[in-house]
């Protein structure tokens, strides 16, 4: 397992759609093992592969509680197939935006199709902080930010504060 740099915004990498996985092939067992590694060591409870330069559509997750057991997630080419009327909003941040955090609207309760690593068809109804999370994750994969639901002037800040960070990342 390879800890794999996480790409900073802006990177034009993060705005692009990610590609279909047409077979699960130990390349892609992996690449979902240095995804794992990469999202723990973060740390983070979700992570999509175009955020570590990959433009594949597959995310991991886990949004078990600190405490508790780890429970992994590998979803192979997402896709969301229901979403609740009701709405939450939870307040969000992203590896790709370190130390930035707003609050996002989106559908309280989501059911997702995805090929887990064994090559199987899965279902799932998530909600909560799972659903807040799977379908930011999958926004990773179509190119599309969680500052992208924010108001210009709010995106822009944020954005700004990312190149400063990448220029003293570089002099580092």
């Amino acid at each position: 397992m390879t800890i794999r740099p996480i790409l900073i915004h802006p990177d034009p990498r993060l705005k692009k759609t990610a590609e279909p996985i047409t077979g699960v092939s130990d390349e892609v067992r992996a690449l979902a093992d240095d995804m794992l590694a990469t999202m723990y060591d973060a740390p983070g409870i979700g992570l999509a592969a175009p955020q570590v330069g990959v433009l594949h559509r597959i995310i991991t997750l886990d949004c078990s509680p600190k405490d508790a057991e780890p429970e992994p997630m590998v979803l192979i080419n997402p896709e969301i197939v229901w979403s609740s009327e009701d709405l939450n909003t939870y307040e969000e941040g992203c590896l790709s935006i370190p130390e930035q955090y707003a609050d996002v609207e989106r559908p309280a309760e989501v059911e997702v199709r995805w090929t887990s690593l064994d090559g199987a068809e899965q279902s799932a109804r998530m909600d909560g902080l799972w659903a807040t999370c799977v379908q930011h994750e999958i926004d990773h994969l179509n190119g599309k930010l969680f500052i992208d639901y924010l108001k210009p002037l709010k995106r822009q800040m944020i954005t700004r504060k990312m190149v400063k960070l990448k220029r003293e990342r570089a002099r580092a």
